[in-house]
């Protein structure tokens, strides 16, 4: 259906190359022209600086629901203001015993304009669906968890 390139680059900078001194600092550059800067995550010896792929990875997970959330929420009809959300993802030992993106918690607070509000078993719903047509939760196996503010 569609393809999403990233281009990663990645430069030595110091004269060894041990785990314990090379630099963990990169770019990503996406089609649009955006460039981010990104490291490992400071447990890693990385860059507290930059964007870590840990936090891009929930990053991901929590935009695509909003955007679901947002069609879902037009579709219906329905206003929404402004759309936040404070999500956390867990790195930690799965059940092979590797580390990985175990599990996410999406918590989002959705301002409501217009005439009409949803009720709140409504409103689960939709994060429900939103949950369920994201592409990104389609992809992974982390338990992504949504509570609603």
């Amino acid at each position: 259906m569609s393809e999403h390139r990233v281009k990663v680059k990645w430069d030595r900078s110091t004269d060894d190359f041990t785990y314990e001194s090379y630099n963990r600092d990169h770019a990503l550059t996406y089609e649009g022209g955006i460039k981010i800067k990104a490291s490992a995550a400071p447990g890693f010896q990385g860059n507290p600086d930059y964007v870590d792929p840990e936090e891009s990875f929930v990053g991901a997970l929590s935009s695509c629901h909003m955007l679901t959330f947002l069609a879902i929420s037009a579709k219906k009809r329905l206003i929404v203001d402004c759309y936040e959300d404070e999500a956390v993802g867990f790195l930690e030992k799965n059940t092979n015993g590797k580390l990985a993106v175990t599990r996410a918690t999406l918590r989002p607070k959705v301002v409501w304009g217009g005439h009409k509000t949803p009720t709140i078993e409504e409103i689960e719903k939709m994060h429900e669906h939103a949950h369920h047509a994201c592409f990104i939760a389609n992809s992974v196996l982390t338990e992504v968890s949504i509570e609603i503010r």
